[in-house]
Parts: C-alpha cells; structure tokens; sequence
C-alpha cells in the first residue's frame, strides 16, 4: 500500500472543514469537496478565518498558514478524489447517506486507496458492505474543533486489514494527534460514555433538579469538567447529539440513550445551540 500523501475530504462543513485545515497543516495535499459552490466557499472561509486566529493567536506561524492554504484543492466533483491515498467521508450521521458516498467513492478512489468515516455512532461495517475494498474501510472519528482538539478516535471493524490499519494510525499520528482504539459497536469509546451523561443532563434541567447554570456549575467545579453538559450540548450541537442517541438507540435499544422529551422538542423547534445561535443559551450576536 503506497505511503498516504494527498487525502481527501467529503464535505466541508464544521467537521469537514476542520479535517481539511488539520490534514493540510500536516503538509498533506488536502482535496476537499462540498455539494455546492455556496457551502464550499463557506467552508474556505471558516478554514481560512480558522488559521487566521491561530496564527493571530500566535498558535501557528503566518507562512505554515500560507502553505496550509496552498495544499487545499476546494470542489464540486467527487471525481477530484481519483488521486487520493485517503478519503475522508464527513457528511451528516446519515447511515443511507453515508453509504451512497462509500459506494461512489469506490468507483472512484485508487484501487488501494482507504476509504474513513468521521462517524461518531453509526456502523463503519455497513458502510465497508457497501464498497468493493471492505478490508480498506475503517472510521476516523476527529473531535470537534478538529483543528484544537488532540484526539482521534479509530474504529476497526471486523474486516479492516492489518495494512489499512497501521496505514491508518501512522497518518493519524502524522497530524500529531493521540489515538485510541475501538471494535465497530455502537457510541464506540467516547459517545458510549458521553451521550447518556449528556441526556441525564437533559432529563435534570427538564424535571427541574436545578436551573441550566447551576447544573453546568456542579459538573465544571465538582467534577473538573472544562464546561457543563448543557454547555457542551450547545456546542457539539443539539441536533447532532439527538442524530447520534437516536442511532445508538435504534441499534442497541438501550434506554440510556433514549432522548429526553425537552432535547427533542428544542430540536424540532430549531434549536441547535451555537451554531445557529440558540440553545439552552442563548448565543445571538456573539
């Protein structure tokens, strides 16, 4: 298997963009795709205002910024990817979705390329059945913000080879992240442990055990948590917390990931957390 030397990325919104701008900054040529000339340019924009801060921040120094920005290919046509060593699938947490695009990429991607998910929860498994290359699939699960959070969650399943593996894990450790390991079963390592916590919050703050602050507060000072779970809700974004319980849920039909009524019924109502500005907090105008 040729070493991984320009990656792919489907999708470029906050998960994807973030992918993008981590493998570039590695000194991967990073070839990234969104469904429209619109959500594209919005992406570049989110990646370029990203590096901006950092290298304002004195995170990173202006020219690894420049040379960041020059090894991003921006696209329309999944066809740009029949280059890639690496592909990265980071779509909304769509099973039926997700499997179109791994069918798709099969037809397109090097006979050796590897095929990744971001999923956080759905089954990497089911989407290896629906190429070719089952042996070349695995999950890379980034956290969010990709570019600042230090973690890379691997999913292995059954049929992920010994070279897709270790292929895998050296481009991880390339981007200077810490890996972990999990087997392809529902949550895998962290949303198994995270999002019953998140939804108990839920569940506090709905039978009325204490006001949103103050549960926040309890968990930040009395559990050293860097924020509380409602939060972290409105950040990882009410909507993709209820997509992943809701999987979970179907799959496993364990009742610690059955969502809250009030999770839901905030969802329905557009209630998304920062990124659309309303959550449990309120974030307009900031």
């Amino acid at each position: 298997m040729p070493a991984i030397q320009r990656v792919g990325v489907v999708g470029c919104g906050l998960m994807g963009s973030g992918i993008a701008e981590v493998c570039a900054r590695a000194g991967y040529t990073t070839v990234v795709r969104e469904a429209t000339g619109e959500l594209l340019q919005s992406g570049l924009a989110r990646i370029n205002g990203s590096m901006d801060k950092a290298v304002a921040r004195g995170k990173m120094p202006a020219e690894e910024r420049d040379g960041a920005r020059a090894r991003i290919i921006g696209t329309t046509d999944m066809h740009a990817f029949d280059e890639c060593d690496l592909i990265i699938e980071a779509v909304p947490e769509d099973l039926a979705m997700k499997r179109k695009i791994f069918a798709e990429l099969d037809g397109i991607a090097p006979p050796h390329a590897i095929l990744a998910s971001n999923t956080s929860s759905l089954p990497v498994t089911d989407m290896a059945g629906a190429t070719r290359r089952p042996t070349q699939v695995l999950g890379l699960h980034f956290m969010q913000p990709a570019p600042v959070m230090p973690l890379l969650e691997m999913v292995r399943t059954f049929l992920t080879s010994e070279q897709t593996f270790q292929a895998a894990r050296q481009f991880g450790q390339n981007l200077g992240k810490t890996i972990i390991v999990s087997k392809d079963t529902p949550g895998f390592i962290v949303n198994l442990l995270l999002i019953p916590f998140l939804l108990h919050a839920v569940e506090a703050l709905e039978h009325g055990v204490a006001t949103r602050e103050d549960i926040d507060t309890g968990v930040h000072l009395g559990l050293n948590h860097p924020m509380g779970p409602l939060t972290l809700l409105d950040f990882v974004g009410l909507d993709t917390a209820l997509m992943i319980a809701d999987a979970t849920f179907e799959e496993t039909k364990d009742v610690r990931f059955a969502a809250p009524p009030l999770l839901r019924r905030m969802v329905a109502a557009g209630y998304f957390g920062r990124k659309n500005g309303k959550g449990f907090y309120d974030y307009q105008g900031k």
